[in-house]
């Protein structure tokens, strides 16, 4: 009784923090990243900051959305696989309620506070992207080889731009980890992270992943539902990096089918911009507005159908993990890996969240107040979101 109560308190808190991060986390995935990094490294220490980078690596590697990945994977460790579903479920429910409102014809958005308090809300992420790059720089740049190989992250992903880039980026970094960083590896005792997934359940969620990328193929045109599982599953088992990068899938999906107008695909794009939590959201939009099926249930089938391959191939993927990252040179590569995310992050603080948001001095100001409040007064991030976002009403043009 007591560990059933221990358990079920373990998922309450998961979904009331992740509540809390869905309502607040503005920006897109690499400011989620930055959120989650304040949340569970930082304020909670659920897992170290080596552990936290190495998990990030992972799911930027992986194809799905990388910061729903980061926040299922976490709540799988804090409380077993209620945990990981509430994370996803409390992370994801704000924004998939907003967009499927204005798909509905709600104009949730509109009017000049919301759209001061949108232009605040880009502006934080400047905030929280930048401390989570400062502080994971301190920690996993600690010496020349790796702040090289941060460096050198960068210059790829400005170079090489979209997933390629991002991808490149990691394998690139591991490979000057695995041949610059063995002493620094050696020296390093690798954390191990404890997910409650056995081997044997790996491999089933491998099976159903690829199982379900050939079965709804063959089975689209039998009914409307079918149709609209199968768009959306490819779409989210075929796009590395997540975010703005599954757009184009999704366009062609939907819009190039004839499903929905380029119109409405737009506005809903536009509406997924200024909401917190997944850009994988929008897919809850677009479902609402699909031809032939009730909104509800169009929006419904087509959230889970683009989330669930990604978290398929994560939890195939998370019991063989611990064994290979105790490797002397797995070890290495990780930590090249990881000077690279810290690289990756730091091009992402630039293009897009400081371009989209820094328009003048007033936000600049702006921003660096919110950084200020998170590094020097530690304040928590809801309130610096909460304290920018109204902010950005006072200098909204």
């Amino acid at each position: 009784m007591v560990e059933q109560s221990q358990a079920s308190e373990r998922i309450g808190e998961v979904f009331w923090i992740f509540l809390a991060l869905g309502l607040t986390s503005f920006g897109g995935p690499v400011a989620h990243l930055g959120y989650f990094r304040t949340a569970f490294v930082e304020r909670r220490q659920w897992l170290s900051e080596q552990a936290y980078a190495d998990l990030v690596a992972l799911c930027q590697f992986l194809p799905g959305p990388a910061s729903s990945q980061v926040g299922f994977a976490l709540g799988l460790l804090r409380a077993g696989p209620w945990g990981a579903a509430m994370a996803w479920l409390a992370f994801t429910l704000p924004s998939t309620i907003i967009l499927v409102l204005f798909a509905f014809g709600a104009a949730v958005l509109d009017g000049p506070i919301g759209s001061g308090i949108i232009h605040g809300l880009k502006v934080v992420a400047v905030a929280i992207v930048a401390h989570a790059v400062w502080g994971m720089a301190r920690n996993l740049c600690p010496d020349k080889t790796r702040t090289g190989i941060a460096l050198a992250a960068v210059l790829t992903v400005v170079l090489v731009s979209g997933p390629l880039g991002q991808v490149s980026a990691i394998v690139l970094g591991g490979l000057a980890g695995l041949t610059l960083c063995r002493d620094s590896a050696a020296a390093t005792a690798s954390e191990s992270l404890h997910f409650p997934v056995t081997r044997k359940a790996g491999m089933v969620a491998l099976g159903v992943f690829a199982g379900l990328l050939i079965l709804l193929p063959l089975l689209a045109g039998m009914a409307v539902w079918l149709d609209i599982a199968d768009a959306f599953y490819r779409s989210g088992a075929l796009v590395f990096g997540g975010g703005h990068v599954v757009l184009p899938l999704l366009e062609a999906e939907v819009v190039q089918s004839g499903w929905l107008t380029s119109d409405e695909f737009l506005a809903g794009y536009g509406a997924a911009q200024a909401v917190p939590g997944p850009l994988f959201t929008f897919a809850a939009y677009l479902g609402a507005l699909l031809p032939g099926i009730n909104g509800l249930v169009g929006a419904l089938l087509a959230l889970l159908a683009i989330f669930i391959p990604g978290f398929l191939l994560l939890v195939g993927v998370l019991p063989f993990w611990n064994q290979f990252r105790q490797w002397g040179s797995a070890q290495a590569l990780m930590r090249g890996a990881n000077a690279a995310v810290v690289g990756i992050l730091g091009a992402a603080l630039y293009q897009p969240v400081w371009t989209s948001a820094i328009i003048g001095a007033e936000e600049f100001a702006l921003a660096l107040t919110g950084f200020l409040l998170l590094t020097v007064w530690k304040l928590p991030a809801w309130v610096v979101v909460v304290v920018v976002a109204f902010g950005g009403i006072a200098i909204a043009p």
